[in-house]
């Protein structure tokens, strides 16, 4: 029962309110255009941002293990939205960051503990999976709500860049989590439903499960698909791939301007 979460466990970690506390007033610099150091506060406002969503990501796997029945995650500090409490602070923050910076890519994170001995029903240990990806997916409808509602009149370019790119890796966050793979939550989704004999055989291969999936990205053939893929599902929401790669060059200000991108 849910009584039994002390409500200290339920409150907000001044680390995660920190954390949107940069990604606000990056925003604010980005929006502003502050001390002419757009492409920094680009960086600061995505980086931020995309650390909140990872932070609500993990939230949402806890929540709704809550709410099936793990009463546990209270006491773990899941709840509190705080990202040093996760079991492997390296695989949801550090390691999804990272590979932002490098290759413009949405890492799925995923390292909150769930008791699944505590659950019962299958479509809830689906539900508990599945409640992660569903979250970028929510924040990826947020960040182009301006595009596919025709509002952007009066959004600096700069802003409507970064948020072109910040939902790039919601989408692929949510793409590369919901994939059936041993590891991930699309296999979490999946595997309640599988028998024991299965579960037992797939079971060895979860460690490795991103690692072959990012592995199978570097395959050009493979690499041009996926990011047709989200290119496409951008598109839907109102985002031309321009916009995104754009979005990426401010991000990564390190390496220049890209003379097709003007925020002026």
């Amino acid at each position: 029962m849910t009584t039994a979460i002390k409500r200290s466990d339920r409150r907000v970690s001044p680390v995660f309110l920190g954390i949107a506390a940069v990604t606000a007033a990056a925003g604010w610099a980005t929006w502003t255009g502050f001390a002419q150091t757009t492409g920094l506060a680009v960086f600061l406002f995505v980086t931020g941002a995309w650390i909140v969503s990872l932070c609500l990501h993990e939230y949402a796997h806890a929540r709704t293990a809550l709410h099936s029945g793990d009463i546990s995650v209270g006491a773990k500090g899941y709840l509190t939205l705080n990202p040093l409490k996760y079991t492997h602070a390296l695989l949801s923050i550090v390691l999804p960051v990272v590979f932002v910076i490098m290759g413009g890519i949405g890492l799925p994170g995923g390292a909150v503990f769930i008791e699944r001995g505590r659950i019962r029903g299958r479509w809830r240990h689906s539900l508990i999976s599945a409640a992660g990806p569903l979250t970028n997916i929510a924040f990826a409808v947020v960040c182009t709500a301006p595009f596919w509602l025709d509002a952007l009149d009066g959004v600096p370019t700069a802003f409507r860049y970064a948020l072109a790119f910040l939902a790039l890796l919601q989408v692929t966050a949510a793409l590369l989590n919901f994939l059936p793979v041993p590891g991930l939550d699309g296999y979490g989704v999946i595997e309640p439903w599988l028998s024991h004999k299965i579960r037992r055989q797939v079971e060895p291969f979860a460690p490795f499960g991103l690692l072959a999936v990012f592995g199978i990205l570097w395959i050009p053939e493979v690499n041009i698909a996926f990011f047709d893929a989200i290119h496409w599902a951008l598109s839907a929401l109102g985002i031309e791939e321009l916009e995104s790669y754009c979005g990426q060059n401010l991000y990564r200000f390190w390496q220049g301007d890209s003379p097709v991108c003007t925020t002026g």
